[in-house]
C-alpha cells in the first residue's frame, strides 16, 4: 500500500506465470477473474506485513490464508469445480484440457521415483 510518508518503502510483487502455461489460456482465465472481480465489485483481502513462508500452516489458517494446491492432482480437482474457468473456456477446450491434465497426471503418479527406490528397495 502506498503511503505519503514512507514513498520509497512501497513496493509490489509480480509473479509470473509458470513458463509450462499456456499463456492464450492462462490470460484469459486470469482477465476474466479480473472482470469478474470488477463488475461483483469484489472486496481485496487485506494485505500482510508478515514473512508469509515463516508462519505455520494454523498461523495462516488464522489470517484467513488458505493454501494453494500443492500436486497437479489438487490443482485438476480445484479446476473442475470451478464454474469460471469451464464459461471462460468453453465446455470443449475445458473438458480437453482436464482429460489431458489427468492423463498427464497419471503418467506421473505410475513413475516410481529414484527416491523410492533408494528408500524401499533396500527393505526387500
Amino acid at each position: 500500500m502506498y503511503k505519503p510518508s514512507k514513498g520509497n518503502s512501497t513496493r509490489v510483487e509480480f509473479r509470473s506465470l509458470d513458463s509450462a502455461a499456456n499463456p492464450y489460456l492462462a490470460f484469459a482465465v486470469l482477465l476474466a477473474a479480473g472482470l469478474k472481480g470488477v463488475e461483483e465489485g469484489y472486496e481485496l483481502p487485506r494485505g500482510s506485513e508478515d514473512d508469509v513462508w515463516a508462519l505455520t500452516a494454523s498461523e495462516r489458517r488464522a489470517l484467513g490464508m488458505a493454501p494453494l494446491p500443492s500436486s497437479l492432482n489438487q490443482a485438476i480437482s480445484a479446476m473442475e469445480r470451478s464454474e469460471l474457468v469451464a464459461e471462460t473456456l468453453g465446455e470443449h477446450v475445458f473438458e480437453f484440457f482436464l482429460r489431458n491434465k489427468q492423463a498427464e497426471w497419471e503418467d506421473y503418479r505410475r513413475q516410481v521415483t529414484s527416491w523410492e527406490m533408494q528408500r524401499y528397495l533396500p527393505s526387500l
